[in-house]
Parts: C-alpha cells; sequence; structure tokens
C-alpha cells in the first residue's frame, strides 16, 4: 500500500518531468513567418528617372549621360513597350528643358532604345518653384514587398510566446526584391542552354590523358 506522503511526491515528480518536456521548442512552433507577413510579389510598377535642368543648361554633363545609357538598360532588359520623355512645361528652366530634350533622346536611341518607342509628353510644373526635371519613365514588371517600419504591436506584449516581432524579416524581403534583375525568376527556372558536345568530347579525352584540362 503507498502511503499518501509518496504518492504526493510521485505526483509532484510527474508533474516536474511534464513540466520539463513542455519547454522544449523547435523552429516549427514559431509562428508568423516573416516571408507570409512580407511576401516578394510581381506587380506592374513605375520605375522613372529624374534629370535636372538648370535654366542655363545647353547641354548634358558626361555624368549624366552615363545615368541615361543605365537607365536605357534596365527599360531593354524589361518588357516594356514605351519609354516616356516627359518635358516640364510654365517653368523657368522650360526653355534649357527644350533645349537638351534632343540630346536626351539621342543618348536613348545611341544605347539601343527604337526611337519609335520613345513618346514625348509634357506636365505642367510650377513657375514659381525650383526648376522642374525632364522625367523619364517606363512601366514594367518588378518584385516588390510592403514598406518596412510598421510596428502594430507593443513588443512588451510578449508574455514569452517565441514569436519573432512583425517588421521583423522586412528589411532582408525588401533587398531581395530589389536585388532580383530579372522578376520572373519567382516564377519558375529558366532553360538552359544546349551543352557543347565538342567541347565536352574535348575535355573527356584530356581527362583519359592525364592531362590539365585547366590550361587548355
Amino acid at each position: 500500500m503507498i502511503r499518501p506522503s509518496s504518492a504526493a511526491a510521485l505526483l509532484i515528480a510527474a508533474t516536474l518531468a511534464a513540466g520539463c518536456a513542455d519547454r522544449s521548442l523547435t523552429t516549427g512552433s514559431i509562428p508568423m513567418d516573416y516571408r507570409q507577413r512580407h511576401p516578394v510579389v510581381l506587380t506592374e510598377a513605375q520605375n522613372a528617372l529624374d534629370i535636372p535642368v538648370g535654366p542655363s543648361d545647353t547641354r548634358l554633363t558626361l555624368g549624366m549621360k552615363d545615368t541615361i545609357r543605365g537607365f536605357a538598360q534596365s527599360y531593354l532588359a524589361s518588357a516594356a513597350g514605351h519609354l516616356q520623355v516627359q518635358m516640364p512645361h510654365g517653368s523657368p528652366n522650360a526653355p534649357a528643358a527644350a533645349r537638351l530634350v534632343s540630346e536626351i533622346r539621342a543618348t536613348l536611341t545611341m544605347a539601343g532604345v527604337r526611337p519609335q518607342n520613345l513618346v514625348l509628353t509634357g506636365y505642367a510644373a510650377d513657375a514659381a518653384g525650383d526648376a522642374a526635371p525632364v522625367r523619364l519613365s517606363f512601366t514594367a514588371t518588378r518584385a516588390v514587398t510592403a514598406p518596412c517600419g510598421e510596428w502594430p504591436e507593443d513588443l512588451a506584449n510578449d508574455t514569452g510566446g517565441n514569436r519573432n516581432w512583425y517588421n521583423f524579416g522586412c528589411a532582408s524581403q525588401n533587398n531581395l526584391a530589389a536585388q532580383l534583375d530579372n522578376p520572373g525568376d519567382l516564377l519558375g527556372p529558366r532553360g538552359t542552354t544546349p551543352i557543347d558536345a565538342a567541347r565536352r568530347s574535348t575535355v573527356i579525352d584530356l581527362y583519359r590523358s592525364g592531362k590539365d584540362t585547366a590550361s587548355d
């Protein structure tokens, strides 16, 4: 017969053992995955480049031409149809902007943009404000995610649930979206190029003969 004191001791020991077992946590038990809170999605977004123009400017600088060529490469790498060249009207620098538009279009054409894909438009600028830029823009598919810096909950309210906070992982997701050169890579892998049968045969022959293939 088990004494009451012994039964109580056994019950306490069992409770302590159960408590120790419940304290083991795994990664899968952590709720609110940051990839679900801040998903990277594909959407149509505008890519724009503002070219500053002073009232007395007569030509583009070498640095600005390089910037325009870089923007043209981004356009050519996308599936966008047209590239808009927006010229300001009504601002103090409007005459200078009109002079530079032809040079801007020539720079874009030399970078590989077809002239028929360039669309020249205008926009109303503040007549009394600062110098309005010439804006280059096109709409293409981009990988984006929600902006960071949202704190819907007080971190002090977490009572040991081992949950990461809402903003956790947002910067990493934004960096991942910004580094994608081809947003279509999120949909699936690219096709592989055909093998070079002649080169493969040469490398195998060198390997069988014991020669160094790196020097070939």
